[in-house]
C-alpha cells in the first residue's frame, strides 16, 4: 500500500504506474547506448526527441520552430475571441433584459444556449477531427464565428433569432475549445510543450474571464451589439491567417516513432530500464512539467537535432499551395460512428465520472454566479451600470491567474515529492492531491460569496468582499480542471481523447442546465443567496471528498478496467 493507495492483487504491473523517470510525458535525456534515436543537442545534455520525427519533410515535427510558434499564436488568438462569447453577456444582463423586454431568467438562458451549442458540437466534431484532421474544423469554425457574431449583433429585438445565433456561436467555438491544446501536441516535442500548453490553456480558459471587463465599457460607448460586431471583425482578421499560415497539424507516422505512447517497447525505455537497475541515481529527476497528450501525437523542429546519419526522404515536400488544402487524407481508418460513441460508456467508469465531477461542477458554479450577478450588483443598493458590472470580473480574472499559478507550481512538485516518498514509483493518483487546494479555495469561495453577497444588500460588506470570494471560487475551478485532466492523462493515456470529450460534454451540458434553474432557485429562496450557496458548497464538498476513495482504490480501478475493457464490451473499441 504505497502512501495510502491500495496495491492491486491481480496484476504485477498496472498501466499508469511507472518509475518517475520513465514517464513518457517528460523530457528524457539520452544515455549511452540509445543509438538510432534522434536527439535535441542544442542544450548541455542531449534530449531524446519524443515523439521521434520521421524522415518526411511534411511531418509537422520537422517544421521550423518559428512556423509552429506562429501557428500556435494564431490559433490561440482566435480561441480567445471564440471563448470570449461564453461570458460576453454577463455585464449586459440588465441592458438585454430592457432591450428584449425579457426577464433576467430568459437573458440567463442566452448563455445556456451557447453552452448547449459547444457541448453538442464538441461531441460531434471530435471524431471528425480524429479522422480528417483539424484544419477544416478551425477554418469552418472561424467562418461560422464571423457569420454568427454578425448575426448576433443584427438581431434587433428578435429574441428567438438571438437564441439561434447563440447556439451556432457555441458550435463555432467548439473546435477551439476541443483542439487548440491538441494542436500543441501535434506541433511540439514533449520537452517543448510545457510553456506552449500553458499559453494555450490561458488563451482558451483565462481569456473568458477577461471578456466582461471590456464588454461593459464597449456597451457604454458603442451599444451592446458592437460587442458581437467587434468579435466578428477580429475573427475576420484571423480567418486569412488561419487559411494561409496554419496548415494541417495532424500527421500519421509509424507507431514505433510515438515514444510517448509506448512503455517499454522502445530502445529508450529499455535502455533506461537497464541503467536504472545498475545505477538508479543516474536516471533520477530528468524531468520537467507535464502536459496533456494530443489527439495525434505530433510535434517539433529543433535546432541542434542530431543522431545517426539519416536516410534521404522518400516523400517529396508538398508545395505551399497544396499544403493549404482543406483535407489531406484520413488520419485513421476507424469508423466515425465508433469514434462518436466511444466516450459515452466512460461516463459509468468511476475515474472518468470523478474527473467530470471534479472539473465540471465548479465550472458550472462559475457560470451560475455569472448569470445571477445582475440581481445583486445592478439593482439596489449599488445600481451598477454595464461598466461597473464588467469591472466586477477583474477579481475572477485574477482568481483564474492565481489558480493557474498554484496548479502549475503544485502539480509537478507534489508528483516529485510523493514519488520520492514512494521509493521512486509514480502513481497517477498522486495528481488527486491537487483536490485539497481546490476544495479549500473553491468551497470557501462558494460559501463566502453566498453569505457576503446577502450582506452586500444590507450594506454590511463592501462589494470587494463577495468579489474576492468569487475570485477564490474561480481559482478553485482552475485547479480542479487541472487535477481532473492530469489524472486522466496519466492513468488512462490511451483513453485521454475520449476522457477530454466526456469532460467537454459534461461541463457544458451541466452549465446549460444551471442557466435554466439559476433564477428559479433564487426565487425559491426569496432572492437570498446564503442558503442557496450553502447547498452548492455542500455538494462541492461531497464531490471533493469522493476523491478519497478515488485515491485509495484508483489503482485497483485501473487494473480492473484494463482487464475488462469497457469499450470492447460495448462494441466501440
Amino acid at each position: 500500500m504505497g502512501l495510502g493507495i491500495l496495491e492491486d492483487r491481480v496484476m504485477d504491473h498496472v498501466p499508469g504506474t511507472t518509475r518517475y523517470f520513465d514517464d513518457p510525458e517528460r523530457p528524457q535525456y539520452a544515455v549511452d547506448g540509445a543509438e538510432g534515436l534522434k536527439c535535441d543537442t542544442s542544450g548541455p545534455l542531449p534530449i531524446i526527441l519524443v515523439p521521434q520525427p520521421s524522415d518526411d519533410p511534411n511531418d509537422p515535427l520537422n517544421w521550423p520552430l518559428w512556423k509552429k510558434d506562429l501557428i500556435t499564436f494564431i490559433l490561440s488568438l482566435t480561441a480567445i475571441f471564440a471563448t470570449a462569447l461564453g461570458p460576453i453577456l454577463a455585464a449586459n444582463t440588465m441592458t438585454l433584459s430592457w432591450h428584449f423586454t425579457k426577464s433576467l431568467k430568459n437573458v440567463a438562458k442566452l448563455t445556456g444556449w451557447f453552452l448547449l451549442g459547444v457541448g453538442v458540437a464538441g461531441f460531434l466534431i471530435v471524431p471528425s477531427g480524429r479522422i480528417w484532421g483539424k484544419r477544416h474544423l478551425f477554418i469552418g469554425g472561424t467562418v461560422l464565428l464571423v457569420a454568427t457574431c454578425a448575426w448576433g449583433g443584427s438581431v434587433g429585438t428578435n429574441y428567438e433569432s438571438f437564441i439561434c445565433a447563440r447556439i451556432f456561436q457555441g458550435v463555432a467555438t467548439a473546435p477551439f475549445e476541443a483542439f487548440v491544446n491538441a494542436a500543441v501536441g501535434d506541433l511540439y516535442f514533449v520537452h517543448q510543450r510545457g510553456k506552449r500548453m500553458a499559453f494555450t490553456n490561458l488563451a482558451v480558459f483565462g481569456g473568458a474571464f477577461f471578456t466582461p471587463i471590456l464588454v461593459g465599457k464597449i456597451t457604454k460607448e458603442l451599444k451592446w451589439w458592437w460587442t458581437f460586431y467587434l468579435v466578428a471583425i477580429f475573427c475576420a482578421v484571423c480567418l486569412p491567417a488561419i487559411i494561409f499560415l496554419c496548415p494541417e497539424t495532424a500527421y500519421v507516422r509509424d507507431a514505433s516513432l510515438n515514444l510517448d505512447l509506448l512503455s517499454t517497447d522502445n530502445p529508450a525505455a529499455r535502455k533506461r530500464d537497464e541503467v536504472a537497475r545498475d545505477d538508479p541515481e543516474k536516471t533520477a529527476d530528468t524531468t520537467s512539467a507535464p502536459s496533456p497528450p494530443s489527439s495525434a501525437a505530433g510535434t517539433d523542429g529543433v535546432e541542434g537535432a542530431a543522431t545517426e546519419p539519416r536516410a534521404h526522404p522518400v516523400t517529396p515536400k508538398v508545395s505551399y499551395w497544396r499544403s493549404l488544402a482543406l483535407f489531406n487524407g484520413r488520419k485513421t481508418n476507424e469508423s466515425f460512428w465508433k469514434l462518436l460513441l466511444r466516450p459515452l460508456p466512460l461516463f459509468v467508469q468511476p475515474a472518468f465520472l470523478w474527473a467530470c465531477l471534479i472539473q465540471g461542477l465548479l465550472i458550472g458554479w462559475t457560470v451560475f454566479i455569472g448569470v445571477i450577478m445582475a440581481q445583486f450588483f445592478m439593482g439596489p443598493p449599488l445600481w451598477w451600470d454595464e461598466v461597473n458590472s464588467g469591472y466586477a470580473y477583474t477579481g475572477a480574472f485574477v482568481g483564474a491567474i492565481i489558480g493557474f499559478v498554484i496548479a502549475g507550481l503544485l502539480s509537478d512538485w507534489s508528483a516529485r515529492y510523493l514519488t520520492k516518498l514512494n521509493g521512486g514509483i509514480y502513481e497517477p493518483e498522486f495528481r488527486i492531491i491537487l483536490v485539497i487546494p481546490q476544495m479549500i479555495l473553491g468551497c470557501a469561495g462558494l460559501f463566502g460569496f453566498g453569505m457576503t453577497v446577502d450582506g452586500l444588500l444590507k450594506s454590511q460588506y463592501s462589494f470587494y468582499v463577495p468579489l474576492t470570494f468569487f475570485a477564490l471560487e474561480v481559482a478553485g475551478m482552475v485547479i480542479g480542471a487541472v487535477a481532473g485532466s492530469l489524472y486522466i492523462v496519466d492513468a488512462y493515456r490511451d483513453l485521454a481523447i475520449e476522457g477530454f470529450t466526456c469532460m467537454i460534454i459534461f461541463k457544458n451540458m451541466f452549465s446549460f442546465g444551471l442557466t435554466f434553474k439559476a433564477y428559479d432557485w433564487l426565487i425559491e429562496n426569496q432572492t437570498k443567496a446564503t442558503p442557496l450557496f450553502n447547498a452548492l458548497g455542500a455538494v462541492q464538498v461531497v464531490v471533493c471528498v469522493l476523491s478519497i476513495p478515488m485515491y485509495i482504490y484508483g489503482k485497483r480501478c485501473r487494473s480492473f478496467f484494463h482487464r475488462h475493457d469497457l469499450l470492447a464490451i460495448c462494441g466501440v473499441r
